[in-house]
């Protein structure tokens, strides 16, 4: 019984993810357009997002030790609204240097929700439930965040400024629905709070030492790496569709809406029954293989249909490394460390989203598809990667097994 009153209570919580993950959502497709209209260069795109990441980044770990320290109900309060005010200074900025500013007090906000997303899931679900429910937090993520971008691309059209308002006011809604229907998750912490040990972002990345080891660290570097290409990717295709294109915003939202249906099939089957079934580490290989497959053929392709179809594939591709991923570094955490382990797994998701974000910028005056190319390089190493974890894993499982006997 009390198993199904926790699960109930998740669902209620995954539908307020579904909310908060439309909302942040709305202006990404408007994006493009709005550059374009403000006639700022073309790796404006690449900055501006890098810029919310940075602070995504940096703050990450920061937010893991707060969610402890206030909740992740009380977390999320204060970051959605945060990140509402957020867009709304991005709406009214038309210069680089405000739009920059804009962007960084947006990622300042959104690496506490990512991380109070993923804390909330490890502190109330179920040992055994846990990789589900992640599993269905990032489907509610990729899924809803679709949809926003759908809804975004279609008011776009009618109003920039009225997507921005419908955005801020939907974060703002969905902090203060997180606030009343959560449970309390924060820990009893004996030691005062200090400005210079809490709030240092570099501290907390320090203390990663406390559960740092070389298998954590590779597969740390195949978060970054992984996030690094899917962003890489991601900045340019809805730059691209635009520039070679000249398909306005709404026809990017459709799009998305598509994906969002197919990453929905994709790991509410596929992903649930390769982490119930297989081993996630062998199944990432494959999906890595296909993801990093598919983005080489988008970068050979040049006609809109197959370039379009194309696109869709690696899509599903592309939502289900994420949960699987999520789950390996959950499964590899305990109690006493988990809220800085998913912290330190957004701040190096960030950190991919930075650089991926710069660097699909920039490279996009040297050739608009070449970010396809290298996207589909990073994926490539990625899975290098996975099987030198997979197996060096295996090995230790093996000896600590004999040790055991």
């Amino acid at each position: 019984m009390s198993s199904y009153i926790s699960s109930k209570k998740m669902y209620i919580f995954l539908a307020v993810v579904a909310l908060e993950s439309l909302a942040a959502n709305f202006a990404h497709p408007i994006t493009p357009t709005l550059i374009k209209n403000l006639n700022l260069p073309d790796y404006m795109f690449g900055v501006a997002f890098a810029g919310m990441s940075f602070t995504n980044f940096l703050f990450s770990p920061f937010w893991a030790k707060m969610v402890n320290r206030i909740s992740s109900r009380l977390t999320l309060l204060i970051c959605c609204c945060g990140y509402g005010v957020g867009q709304l200074m991005f709406m009214l900025s038309t210069q680089q240097g405000t739009i920059l500013i804009a962007r960084l007090v947006s990622g300042f906000f959104v690496g506490g929700v990512f991380v109070s997303f993923l804390t909330y899931v490890i502190n109330k679900g179920d040992p055994q439930t846990r990789g589900k429910f992640l599993a269905l937090s990032a489907t509610c993520t990729t899924v809803f965040g679709a949809f926003g971008y759908l809804i975004g691309g279609f008011v776009g059209v009618v109003s920039i400024p009225i997507t921005f308002m419908l955005q801020a006011g939907t974060l703002i809604l969905s902090g203060i629905l997180f606030y009343i229907l959560l449970e309390d998750d924060k820990k009893h912490i004996e030691e005062r709070f200090s400005f210079k040990r809490d709030a240092n972002p570099f501290k907390a990345f320090i203390d990663s030492k406390q559960f740092m080891t070389k298998l954590f660290a590779v597969l740390f570097c195949i978060v970054f790496l992984t996030s690094l290409a899917s962003t890489t990717y991601d900045q340019c295709f809805n730059y691209y569709i635009k520039d070679a294109f000249d398909f306005n915003s709404s026809y990017n939202g459709t799009l998305k809406a598509v994906v969002g249906f197919i990453s929905l099939l994709a790991n509410t089957t596929i992903c649930l029954w390769i982490m119930r079934n297989t081993d996630v580490r062998k199944s990432l290989v494959y999906i890595f293989f296909g993801a990093s497959t598919c983005l080489f053929l988008i970068f050979l392709l040049g006609d809109i249909a197959p370039f379009i179809l194309v696109n869709i594939i690696f899509f599903a591709f592309n939502a289900m490394y994420i949960p699987l991923v999520q789950d390996l570094c959950a499964r590899n955490s305990d109690d006493s460390n988990s809220s800085m382990v998913m912290g330190f797994y957004n701040a190096l998701k960030s950190l991919g989203m930075v650089c991926g974000g710069l660097f699909a910028g920039f490279i996009y005056g040297v050739g608009p598809k070449l970010s396809f190319l290298f996207a589909s390089i990073f994926f490539m190493v990625a899975l290098i990667l996975m099987v030198f974890y997979r197996n060096r894993q295996i090995a230790k499982e093996r000896i600590e097994s004999s040790n055991l006997s």
